[in-house]
């Protein structure tokens, strides 16, 4: 898959969320990549898109903080996107390398308080 790395090509992929972004990205330049070009089932590509439109869930965006059961909301999310992950990973076993990146942003926001 086609990347910003110096080789233009990738085979390690992460799933991670973030706003407006598709769930797969190149795991060594962090570029994000289109989800029609992951060989991965209509199904599943389905799912991620589901998954992803849920990233943020957690957050108040008109106040900028967290909301009430945001840790448990953040950790549910990063469950299901675990589980995603293991499905990209079964489908494309011995063509890429793919891990998980969990979101970190509700734990680390409530640190900073």
């Amino acid at each position: 898959m086609r990347c910003l790395c110096k080789q233009k090509e990738t085979k390690e992929l992460k799933v991670e969320g973030d706003v407006g972004a598709d769930p797969i990205w190149c795991n060594r330049c962090n570029c994000n990549l289109d989800i029609e070009e992951v060989p991965i089932s209509l199904d599943l590509k389905s799912e991620l898109m589901k998954w992803i439109g849920k990233y943020g869930d957690w957050i108040d965006w008109d106040i900028d903080e967290i909301v009430p059961n945001g840790i448990k909301l953040e950790d549910e999310h990063n469950k299901q996107g675990l589980n995603l992950t293991k499905q990209v990973q079964q489908e494309l076993e011995g063509q890429y390398m793919v891990s998980f990146s969990p979101s970190t942003f509700a734990r680390r926001y409530t640190n900073e308080k």
